[in-house]
């Protein structure tokens, strides 16, 4: 469990280490935070090739101090992924942490902490030296990915070529170390009619990888490539097949020449599982060719994001050796993987918002503020994470669904706008509403649901019933009380384990200090439940 490490603090890698003025530096782990260290001014050690899909960084340029310090130290660019000595300085606390994407790293918004911490490049080179020892002992299991490659099987591309591209594919998997801890592939054979030959659960050695793919024979047809990746990406990586929690999932598509059929809703559908698509394209279309190409951009609509880093060209098929390697790092480069299923970009997050009379205006507001920063932390976009919210008194409102705002500054203007009701307190009716309304359009979509309940007091009708049937329903409910909500209340509305769902504050402005808490169970429960 990857929350265990970053509770864990800084457990030492090794003893302390001499800079050249005398002064000690200590090896830290990925999860280490600013508030684990102890001195003012500190020389650390970061590890190499810590998953940067899990850290947690709050800020940029100064960090909260809950901020994973070897994370930080990627995100300002101090260091890469290989490690290095980095040097910590103890800041005051700060109003506003904002959510900045840098280097891999997507940082979260906070709005306020008691403490912070900047990092720079240190000049201890008895440090730098331990990280270049630790860097090249990591070994190859740290690359982890499952990965389906996606073969040119059709008259495009000949029985020849295809020999030559199954010797591509088979050095490819051998540089990747396949292993159990490892990297797992699989092969599918895009033709007329796409055939997956093995799937990732077959095979957890080279050498038998190896000997699959020499086994393959050539199916000729049409390149239906598209047809393929469609395919590939619905059915390929299930548990049942060999897919892994949390392991990005990764479709290397080869394609000689161009494809006969549309390969843009295929990528779109890919996208929508979660799945990182790369295309490497061998002899490109000529220009006499290019009229039977049904659209000339396919390549950048197919791969995961049109950045440059998803598209791999090689002139031809023969002396491809010097290729392998520049290949393997790519999909080596979990930092990279901007389609993986995340906590942050897979979850459809609906707020439960007490208007009664007893909240007040002002603490409204402060409800709002809440919602807003935990709003801020997600990747919201047509195909990412999606908020919906509604309030309630003895009424309720749907202030927006899921479907009405697809970018996360139309979201965060919809909550500012939200205007305070005033009322009675019906949280259960109001929970019912919610689930029948507006979770229930979702029910079957790819995103897993949670549902955060806001509320000050005692609520006037049942609340046990309607949260049951919610969390039957698929929804994870958080429940987070204020001032008078009673603890009953909050624990027979919260999700199992209950102590890990339910939250509560005497005052409105506690509701700030909850913000990381409710992002980190929400992301925790992501994990746990992940397909």
């Amino acid at each position: 469990m990857w929350l265990a490490p970053l509770l864990l603090g800084a457990f030492l890698l090794s003893g302390p280490v001499r800079g050249s003025d005398g002064s000690a530096s200590t090896a830290i782990t990925c999860f280490t935070r600013g508030l684990d260290l102890r001195k003012e001014t500190e020389d650390v050690l970061c590890p190499a090739n810590c998953p940067l899909w899990q850290f947690y960084v709050f800020g940029d340029g100064v960090y909260a101090s809950l901020s994973s310090v070897c994370g930080a130290a990627i995100h300002s660019g101090v260091i890469t992924n290989a490690g290095g000595a980095v040097r910590v300085q103890t800041l005051p606390g700060q109003e506003n942490y904002p959510a900045v994407n840098a280097n891999g790293i997507q940082s979260q918004v906070l709005a306020r902490w008691a403490s912070s911490f900047s990092v720079t490049r240190t000049k201890n080179t008895a440090l730098e030296a331990v990280g270049r020892s630790v860097s090249t002992a990591r070994p190859s299991t740290d690359c982890k990915a499952d990965i389906a490659f996606l073969i040119d099987g059709s008259y495009n591309i000949g029985q020849r070529r295809f020999n030559l591209q199954k010797n591509f594919v088979g050095k490819v998997a051998v540089m990747l170390g396949i292993g159990t801890e490892g990297p797992h592939v699989g092969v599918v054979q895009a033709s007329e009619h796409p055939k997956i030959e093995f799937y990732l659960k077959n095979f957890t050695a080279a050498k038998e990888v190896l000997f699959a793919i020499k086994e393959l024979g050539f199916r000729g047809g049409n390149s239906n490539t598209g047809k393929a990746l469609k395919h590939t990406a619905q059915k390929f990586f299930s548990l049942e097949n060999g897919a892994r929690k949390g392991i990005p999932k990764i479709i290397v598509v080869f394609l000689d020449g161009w494809p006969s059929d549309d390969i843009e809703e295929a990528g779109i559908v890919a996208r929508e599982f979660g799945v990182n698509v790369f295309i490497v394209s061998v002899a490109k279309p000529t220009t006499e060719e290019l009229g039977m190409v049904q659209d000339v951009g396919f390549v950048d609509k197919a791969v995961c994001r049109n950045n440059g880093f998803f598209s791999y060209q090689m002139p031809t098929w023969f002396g491809t050796t010097k290729y392998v390697k520049p290949l393997v790092q790519k999909l080596c480069s979990h930092e990279q993987m901007l389609c993986s299923k995340t906590c942050y970009n897979s979850v459809n997050i609906g707020f439960l918002i007490d208007g009664s009379s007893s909240v007040g205006d002002s603490n409204f507001r402060l409800v709002l503020e809440f919602i807003s920063n935990v709003a801020k932390a997600f990747e919201i976009s047509d195909i990412g994470s999606k908020i919906a919210a509604v309030q309630f008194t003895y009424d309720q409102r749907t202030e927006f669904s899921f479907t009405d705002y697809t970018t996360k500054e139309k979201v965060l203007s919809a909550i500012r706008n939200i205007r305070y009701m005033s009322g009675g307190t019906a949280t259960g009716d109001a929970i019912s509403f919610t689930t029948r309304n507006v979770f229930g359009p979702m029910k079957d979509g790819p995103n897993k649901n949670f549902l955060v309940v806001l509320t000050d007091g005692q609520s006037y009708d049942d609340v046990r019933g309607p949260a049951a049937a919610a969390q039957k329903a698929g929804i994870t409910v958080f429940s987070v009380g204020v001032a008078w909500a009673p603890l009953d209340d909050l624990k027979d509305m919260a999700s199992e384990p209950r102590e890990s769902h339910t939250f509560f504050t005497r005052e409105f402005t506690g509701l700030e200090q909850m913000v990381p808490d409710i992002i980190r169970g929400i992301c925790k429960d992501f994990l746990d439940s992940k397909q």
